[in-house]
């Protein structure tokens, strides 16, 4: 059977705008691109073959070469305030050029020389007058351009009564072979290709980098990127930096992690540092408060600066480096290795997606059009060319226009994360009874794993037992503030029980949207919670509002009772951490409106029963009359468990039940008036106790001719409150086997617990409650209904206990949405307002947090 392997992209690949339009290609004798700027006039292409091409952006034409450097051109940056451009290369130097009249200013020495390595990336502090170099020795190193310290450098040479040369000895390059034990000089030019030019010859100006202007291990790997915020790049609608305010640098390395520093005269400061654990950080872009940081398996992080939080990650391409990214405003463009350049919007979905290049898109800029209010994106690659993109931004209106025609049939933007992720969430056929879906588990997991990382949490899976389901554990991380926050769990189940295709209108494995409803196996249960929840976080750390942290932890056979939840929950507990509250959505309203809170769930006991005569089955023409039947038997001893007025015999059973308050009365009153139904109906399917019986089953064909040797009944008693599990369960034990010798068969009975969930009973007074409860109210403007449930889910008593902290169950469905059932279904508009809700109840859980901090 084929496994179902979904994309791990929550946002949907149909693109909504078209691709830019290729207005020119640039080719180059550069192999590859390595590197890109450009300013109002010129478009500058850095590669592989030592020499920086300068194109004029009016004609296309190839205009000049940049000579000098004698290795690859790793980095460019503008500051257009100096009319400068800084070139980086491998051969261990920065040069600086004039771009109006293209002459080289200054010759560049990083500290340690060619001891930093290659020299991977540039920043420009206009402010400071500084440029920043990234090295491969993980060093952060910086030149200060002021006037004085340029001047006092200039004085030292002269009065030293040196000349200064046209450029430093590297120690490799210009070094002689081994044998000749010569020293390094000027005169071993090992690059014949590339002789020293003119401009290189003449120029005075050859500094260097002093090494108090070093960070030594600024990250534990190459600094591939760097930038500087607020962004001063074309395209950028970030505001001016304010009056005493200082630029921030940002950093992105090998060691996975981007960096950000504060910007002063002595030298950047480290204030934060954000794990990316996606591979090397390749490269950065900002927008405001905004830092994306593209990594090497194909993620993009997003961070919130001010927040200090993950706000979400976009899954370009899995495993294909993205190796550059530009912003044009609120529009992300990602540049791929596998050639692809592809747009993103402000809310993380793709627009645009197209292939670029035959090679790998190693670096790209935005740069202002010759045309009014134009913008282009210019694109370099290994496959030796430069092509320019046509990216002008549609028009409000017209976008919107654009927008509204792609409205989806089930009512819904089709851009919206929410009903996109759940549709392939439930494509995935998740069933945990049959041992043929147990791979779609494991992908239903992981899938899940990356939907919820993508959405902006810290996620992983968590083992259970062999051949068993694995646990996602989700942490989306609030604001870092002064208070302490509150930690919410929510728990849900990715698993569902089987489709058979009779009675489906449509495939139980493709969410269709009809008449306001999604239909498909799992959307009420409780695959569309999940997502209704997981958005709810994601809108609020968008909006940077998540001031609580909320950790899921999604089990993957609840269906199948749970086995193994327990027992990892214990052995991760420390990874899950200290909670404050459980949070559930895994059932539905009492009717179709108005919505409802569950307060309380029944507990069950499973008990299989047999009776067994030890021998072969046997044909009653025969042996009828002569042998004690273990049918007979079985009958007689459930028999024993119900007496004449239905209740359940079972000494001391109701002892320990609750009895009715009055305000439960009131409550059962008025629930009689809204569902139509007797009070006592209700009381009765919740809080009260039961026994049933649920089949017999016999050994042998079971015609109508055979004595069965063997007869099992499976049988469960519903539990309340304060009924003790376990005494109640030996109880019964004892009585089938009182009841039994009184039968004085030579049969034998057998009796086994087969699997037990303890009753759950929220608290109508409790803060968490209350603030859910306000939370619907609020949402929906009538005042919730509070229901209790005759079922029972196992997992919400040991989670309470485990834990030490209340839960709170708010179901999304409705009475009809046919959970379990052939065309189960969910209001789209349930769905959405419930996640309002959760949106409100995690601001209100953290409004009061704040409050009794302030007041302690």
């Amino acid at each position: 059977m084929s496994v179902t392997v979904p994309s791990p992209s929550v946002s949907k690949p149909a693109p909504l705008l078209s691709s830019p339009r290729l207005l020119h290609s640039l080719g180059d004798e550069n192999k590859s691109v390595l590197s890109l700027m450009a300013n109002a006039q010129h478009i500058f292409v850095g590669g592989q073959c030592q020499d920086i091409s300068v194109w004029d952006k009016q004609s296309y034409a190839l205009k000049t070469r940049l000579r000098g450097h004698t290795g690859s051109i790793l980095a460019l940056e503008l500051a257009e305030d100096r009319q400068w451009l800084f070139s980086a290369s491998g051969d261990g130097t920065v040069r600086i050029w004039s771009t109006t009249t293209f002459v080289l200013m200054y010759v560049l020495h990083p500290y340690l020389e060619i001891g930093a390595g290659d020299l991977f990336s540039l920043a420009w502090n206009p402010a400071l007058q500084v440029v920043y170099v990234g090295c491969q020795n993980t060093s952060i190193q910086w030149f200060d351009f002021c006037q004085q310290q340029i001047g006092r450098r200039a004085r030292a040479q002269d009065s030293s009564g040196t000349s200064t040369p046209t450029r430093k000895v590297h120690k490799f390059f210009d070094s002689y072979p081994q044998y000749t034990h010569k020293p390094a000089d000027l005169l071993a030019n090992n690059f014949s290709s590339s002789p020293l030019s003119e401009a290189d010859t003449c120029c005075e100006n050859v500094i260097a980098i002093s090494a108090s202007n070093v960070l030594d291990s600024a990250h534990f790997g190459y600094v591939y990127c760097m930038a500087i915020m607020p962004s001063q790049r074309s395209g950028s609608d970030d505001l001016a930096l304010q009056p005493c305010a200082s630029y921030q640098l940002l950093s992105g390395s090998g060691d996975e992690t981007v960096k950000i520093w504060t910007c002063t005269t002595s030298g950047p400061v480290l204030t934060h540092t954000f794990e990316c654990n996606h591979g090397a950080v390749l490269s950065l872009v900002v927008r405001g408060d905004t830092i994306f940081a593209g990594c090497q398996d194909g993620y993009v992080k997003v961070f919130d600066l001010e927040t200090k939080t993950l706000i979400r990650t976009i899954i370009v391409q899995e495993n294909v480096d993205i190796l550059s990214l530009s912003m044009m405003h609120s529009d992300l463009y990602t540049c791929s290795s596998n050639g692809q350049i592809q747009r993103w919007s402000s809310s993380f979905n793709c627009t645009a997606s197209w292939k670029a290049h035959e090679g790998i898109v190693l670096s790209s800029i935005i740069s202002q059009s010759t045309q009014a209010d134009g913008f282009l994106l210019v694109s370099g690659a290994n496959d030796g060319f430069v092509k320019v993109w046509d990216i002008e931004v549609l028009p409000k209106e017209l976008l919107a226009q654009v927008r509204e025609s792609h409205v989806s049939e089930a009512g819904d933007d089709g851009h919206d994360t929410m009903t996109y992720a759940l549709s392939t969430f439930v494509s995935i056929p998740s069933v945990s009874s049959d041992p043929l879906h147990v791979e779609d588990c494991r992908q239903a997991a992981i899938w899940l794993k990356k939907c919820l990382h993508q959405l902006g949490a810290e996620s992983t899976l968590l083992p259970t037992y062999e051949r068993g389901s694995p646990l996602v554990l989700a942490t989306f991380h609030g604001t870092q503030g002064k208070y302490s926050k509150p930690r919410i769990l929510f728990y849900g189940h990715y698993d569902v029980i089987s489709a058979p295709p009779d009675g489906w209108n449509s495939n139980p494995f493709t969410v269709v949207g009809r008449n306001g409803y999604l239909y498909g196996r799992g959307v009420s249960d409780n695959k569309g919670p999940i997502m209704a929840v997981a958005c709810a976080a994601a809108e609020l750390l968008r909006k940077r509002a998540l001031e609580v942290d909320l950790v899921f932890l999604i089990e993957g056979e609840e269906e199948t009772g749970s086995s193994g939840f327990m027992d990892a929950l214990r052995e991760h507990k420390q990874q899950i951490g200290d909670i404050d509250a459980i949070l559930l959505s895994n059932s539905t309203w009492i009717t179709e409106y108005p919505p409802c809170i569950t307060y309380g769930l029944r507990g069950v006991v499973h008990v299989t029963v047999e009776v067994s005569s030890g021998a072969p089955d046997r044909h009653s023409g025969i042996e009828g009359g002569a042998a004690a039947e273990p049918m007979l038997d079985m009958i007689r001893l459930l028999a024993t468990l119900i007496d004449g007025q239905r209740k359940v015999a079972i000494p001391g059973f109701y002892d320990a039940v609750r009895p009715q308050t009055e305000d439960e009365k009131r409550l059962y009153e008025l629930l009689s008036r809204v569902t139509r139904s007797p009070g006592s109906v209700l009381s009765s399917r919740w809080r009260e106790p039961s026994l049933t019986v649920h089949n017999i089953s016999v050994s042998g064909p079971g015609n109508s001719t055979v004595i069965p040797g063997r007869v099992t009944t499976k049988l469960s008693l519903r539990i309340v409150p304060d009924q003790d599990l376990e005494t109640l369960s030996q109880a019964l034990i004892a009585h089938l086997k009182s009841s039994f010798n009184v039968l004085q068969s030579p049969n034998k009975l057998f009796v086994s617990i087969d699997h037990t969930a303890d009753w759950w009973l929220g608290d109508l007074n409790d803060p968490w409650f209350k603030a859910l409860e306000t939370a619907v109210r609020e949402e929906w403007g009538v005042e919730p209904l509070r229901i209790r449930e005759g079922g029972s889910i196992p997992s919400v008593p040991c989670l309470e206990k485990e834990f030490g902290c209340r839960a709170l169950h708010l179901p999304l469905g409705q009475s009809s949405d046919q959970a379990h059932l052939p065309n189960e279904r969910i209001s789209l508009s349930n769905l959405q307002r419930g996640k309002a809700v959760v949106e409100r109840f995690l601001t209100k859980v953290a409004d009061g947090c704040k409050s009794i901090s302030n007041t302690s």
